[in-house]
């Protein structure tokens, strides 16, 4: 009965043996162990061992490869990233401020806010003003999500010359963290002031863990709050763009050279301008001119009746009838 079963699988065993044998060596080759000589009836015993071993061995390194996933060249594990180019977990806020001199400021700032808008980003703010009676300045603040923060910002700077840059990345992951885990601290401690509130029979007990919950909840909104900053600061990028219009050429120096015309047109201009002063003096001294002439005028005539009334009578002429008449002549 034994020599039945056993003639009944000599393959298996002699593939399984020979299986068993390969797997040892490069175990014991490893290891730096050397191959001890003769093996003997107990052989089987250890290479079916071995062989259990090298199964889990196998399998345990299968698992850790698809944990690691893909491996850069060289051999190290790659590092996840998101899709906008940084690590899975950062959290990063970033700025960039843009000054572009363009051809049209209009043009510009409409393929700026189409740019924002077809990468999933919005226009924050915008202000146009005019410099001259030619050109144009405008101030847009974009904000664009982290992915597509790269492209449009090449699009941006391409769009003219750029005049200047400055740019900043704030990484905020500690602070998100910690924001969230003060959250969930939160949020267990005003769970369990509700069950302590739903357990309270006293009125004082009720009216402290009211005061508590409410202290607790405004805290806890607090915090929601600043994870909401947070994730729309860390979400979507921030760009400002200043676009400006290129000043008017200056003309050559010969054609600055004054001629007769100008001389001309330069003269009338000043004496235009100096008649337009002297009638402005006029007009500003004519109350005072007619206030002194009134003054003056006033003054001769009551000089003239002083001097009128202070001149000395002349004597009246004697009739002939008089006492003092002279006689006639004989």
């Amino acid at each position: 009965m034994q020599t039945d079963r056993n003639s009944g699988r000599p393959a298996t065993r002699r593939s399984r043996a020979a299986l068993a044998a390969g797997l040892l060596a490069g175990l014991l080759a490893l290891s730096g162990c050397s191959a001890s000589g003769g093996a003997s009836d107990s052989g089987s015993g250890d290479s079916k061992r071995a062989l259990s071993a090298g199964e889990r061995s196998a399998a345990d390194s299968g698992a850790g490869k698809a944990a690691q996933g893909p491996k850069e060249a060289g051999g190290a594990p790659a590092e996840r990233k998101t899709s906008g180019g940084l690590p899975a977990g950062t959290h990063v806020i970033r700025t960039v401020t843009l000054s572009v001199e363009v051809k049209s400021v209009p043009g510009a700032a409409a393929a700026a806010r189409s740019a924002a808008e077809n990468a999933g980003g919005l226009v924050a703010g915008e202000e146009t003003e005019r410099v001259d009676d030619t050109r144009e300045m405008s101030h847009i603040v974009l904000r664009v999500p982290q992915d597509a923060y790269d492209a449009v910002l090449r699009e941006l700077t391409g769009a003219g010359k750029l005049l200047s840059r400055t740019s900043s990345a704030k990484d905020v992951t500690d602070q998100v963290v910690d924001v969230e885990s003060r959250i969930t601290t939160q949020r267990a401690s005003v769970t369990r002031v509700r069950k302590l509130m739903d357990r309270a029979g006293n009125l004082t007990d009720v009216v402290a863990l009211e005061g508590e919950l409410s202290s607790r909840q405004a805290s806890l909104e607090s915090l929601l709050a600043q994870q909401a900053s947070l994730k729309d600061r860390t979400a979507l990028a921030t760009i400002t763009l200043d676009l400006s219009e290129p000043e008017p050429a200056a003309k050559d120096g010969g054609d600055d050279d004054p001629g007769f015309l100008d001389a001309l047109g330069g003269g009338w201009h000043a004496f235009v301008t100096m008649l337009r002063w002297l009638a402005v003096a006029v007009g500003a001294a004519a109350p005072f001119l007619v206030a002194v002439a009134v003054l003056l005028l006033l003054g001769r005539l009551l000089r003239n009746r002083l001097r009128g009334r202070g001149a000395p009578r002349s004597p009246e002429p004697s009739g002939p009838s008089g006492p003092s008449a002279t006689p006639p002549a004989s």
